[in-house]
């Protein structure tokens, strides 16, 4: 066996993953006909790399074509770690505002919250309000997975309530310049940055399940006060680490459930790894299997009574009236709540 022949055929197989990744990297963050440009001669350069590791040695300009594409992907390697997460763009309405927060004892103060009115995903009312809350009267936590993308990717949010009728739900999202589209390929390549939003349940959520037409899910949490408070202040710690220090969204390693699962962490650090934190459709399914939902009954059951869609669509202007309306048969929840 000619080992050398070998192991050039194998080391042409992370020359071609490096190709597609420097690729797709220039095409998420450069203009498109530059992106085209300097993509074609990477991706040239590249297979050609390529080509010449998986055939016999002996070509004799094949060192300087090596040289080449090395010196290529130090220049992509020092292009992309110069790459840096901002928060002066010109953001989207709906992320315009970064979430403030100020814990006095059991006072709690937000600032930016948001309270959009959504008729359509395009026509709103924008609206920011500063409210304020007792941390003392914080009893409850719901999780809600809204599906946009079929039935094992969804977008996971937690809202917290309190005994005087006030909510405030949260959310990590990407956070989008105007005109810019999700791309969950895009969140591999720093195409977004990141951000807390904390809202009303009728901004968060209802734009969900009523202007979107997303099939959205809500689940009582099961967590003693304690618990409750410890989440929703890592939630605020977290907000204001992005506040203070941008990040970029990662569709795999810092998302909307991943949050969610490093903050259930701080109760259980027991809480395994699971593809359900990837197929974040499931995740539901997995907080079940660990006793974070309601007990009693089979999951299935759960799901079935969670799914708001109809009782949203019903529900009144008034906020409230929304709150209670999506929880109306929801196992856990009392009538009253």
């Amino acid at each position: 066996m000619n080992w050398r022949r070998l192991a050039r055929a194998l080391l042409a197989v992370p020359v071609f993953l490096v190709t597609a990744w420097g690729a797709l990297a220039l095409w998420f963050q450069l203009a498109p006909a530059l992106a085209l440009f300097l993509g074609a001669a990477w991706c040239l350069l590249g297979l050609a790399a390529v080509l010449v590791l998986a055939r016999a040695p002996g070509w004799r300009h094949e060192r300087k074509l090596l040289l080449a594409a090395a010196l290529a992907l130090l220049s992509m390697l020092g292009w992309w770690h110069s790459l840096a997460p901002s928060h002066e763009r010109p953001w989207a309405d709906d992320v315009a505002r970064l979430l403030v927060s100020r814990v006095d004892g059991d006072r709690l103060e937000l600032q930016n919250v948001r309270a959009f009115e959504w008729r359509t995903e395009t026509d709103y009312t924008p609206r920011w309000e500063t409210r304020r809350y007792d941390l003392a009267r914080l009893e409850s936590a719901d999780l809600v997975l809204s599906y946009w993308m079929g039935p094992h990717i969804a977008h996971t949010l937690v809202s917290f309530g309190f005994s005087d009728g006030q909510r405030v739900v949260f959310s990590l999202e990407i956070r989008k310049e105007r005109g810019e589209e999700f791309s969950a390929i895009g969140g591999f390549f720093r195409k977004f940055e990141q951000v807390i939003v904390a809202a009303d349940e009728r901004d968060l959520i209802r734009t969900r399940s009523n202007a979107r037409s997303e099939q959205v899910y809500l689940y009582r949490l099961r967590a003693t006060p304690t618990q409750l408070r410890s989440v929703l202040l890592e939630y605020l710690e977290r907000a204001e680490a992005l506040r203070r220090r941008p990040e970029f969204y990662n569709t795999l390693t810092s998302n909307c459930t991943t949050i969610l699962f490093e903050l259930a962490r701080h109760i259980d650090p027991t809480l395994p790894l699971d593809y359900r934190l990837l197929a974040s459709g499931h995740f539901a399914e997995y907080a079940y299997d660990h006793g974070a939902l309601t007990p009693g009954l089979p999951y299935a059951v759960l799901r079935e009574r969670g799914h708001i869609n109809a009782r949203a669509r019903k529900a009144g202007p008034d906020a409230m009236d929304y709150s209670r309306a999506i929880r109306i048969g929801v196992p856990g929840i009392p009538a009253s709540d």
